[in-house]
């Protein structure tokens, strides 16, 4: 992993680079929506992938952005078949692509069985990483064919699937583990529903498709960004303890882990301010550093500043990202 480190701070556009077009799943709400609120205010057209459009453009509305830095697309991260389509109808729109944010995911859980995307594969993983995989995937030669000074994919990483950080420690319900890939060599359907082939578990699930989100970039700055001069980061903007990622927990957490957050661990990041450190690693040259996960620390301090977070073995080993690598682009069906 590269190390980097500057002395930014993240209180908003003061060094915003070259304005360009960006596409961002899951952007009609929380981060994903304040990242475009934040990108559109430094100049850039942000291209909103979203599930419901509707959603998206009401959301765009309540927050005063222009029609006109906007394109709405739609697009089921779950369904290789939506990932295909929402391809074919972004290059209808003849627009370059500049910037590819992964953001979208799905968290849920309180399930007692699997839910199946229309592939057959567990939901998360087929949300969270298998669809953004295809994406980017599918993506890479509109990136490469950009005449932005600074091309990038950026990839929203977790805290609770990175066991060098304290909240990846935490074995509730388990820590993100990919074990030997037994689940993924298998072919992932039915009655499988784990990367490791183990009994599900819905919130590992989530862990552990974001673990691969964060293998995902390492491989790709390793596999790729010498050839293409694509920049491939992720990060952790902070704990948005109140984003709509969590609407499927009970209630009680959704009143009381924002509170601990704020009050006790002092990790807690509003949702405009994790958008605008995502427009950051989008925009900012200072940020155009291929391989590297970028992080505000886990407790939040006023100016506080960037750096580049050491990632667990688990998320950098070369020899587990190959296999993930591989078995990935053969369950999308890529080979």
């Amino acid at each position: 992993m590269v190390a980097a480190s500057t002395g930014l701070s993240s209180a908003g556009p003061a060094s915003s680079g070259t304005p360009g077009t960006v596409l961002i799943t899951g952007a009609s709400s929380g981060v994903g929506l304040f990242a475009t609120k934040a990108l559109v205010d430094r100049g850039w057209h942000v291209v909103m992938a979203c599930r419901d459009t509707d959603k998206a453009r009401r959301a765009q509305a309540a927050l005063a952005i222009p029609d006109t830095a906007i394109t709405h697309l739609q697009v089921d991260l779950g369904d290789f078949d939506s990932v295909r389509m929402l391809v074919e109808t972004f290059h209808a729109t003849g627009r370059p692509l500049d910037v590819l944010v992964v953001n979208a995911a799905v968290y849920l859980p309180r399930l007692k069985h699997p839910e199946r995307s229309p592939q057959g594969y567990e939901i998360s993983m087929a949300t969270n990483h298998f669809g953004h995989f295809l994406l980017i995937q599918l993506l890479l030669d509109d990136l490469q064919r950009s005449s932005h000074p600074s091309r990038r994919v950026v990839i929203l990483g977790t805290v609770t699937a990175n066991s060098k950080e304290l909240g990846g420690k935490i074995p509730i319900p388990a820590p993100a583990d990919l074990g030997d890939l037994s689940g993924f060599a298998a072919g992932f359907k039915a009655p499988i529903a784990m990367a490791d082939g183990k009994r599900f578990k819905p919130g590992k699930a989530y862990k552990d498709s974001k673990l691969c989100n964060m293998i995902t970039t390492q491989e790709l700055h390793r596999r790729l960004h010498q050839s293409t001069s694509i920049v491939f980061t992720s990060l952790y903007p902070g704990c948005v303890a109140d984003t709509p990622l969590f609407r499927n927990t009970p209630k009680a957490f959704q009143t009381i882990f924002p509170w601990f957050q704020k009050n006790i661990t002092g990790g807690y990041v509003s949702q405009a301010l994790a958008g605008e450190r995502v427009a950051d690693v989008v925009a900012d040259p200072a940020f155009a550093v291929s391989g590297v996960h970028w992080s505000w620390g886990n407790r939040q301090t006023k100016g506080g500043k960037q750096f580049s977070q050491e990632l667990s073995d688990k998320a950098s080993n070369p020899d587990t990202a190959r296999r993930v690598w591989d078995l990935t682009m053969q369950l999308v069906g890529l080979s």
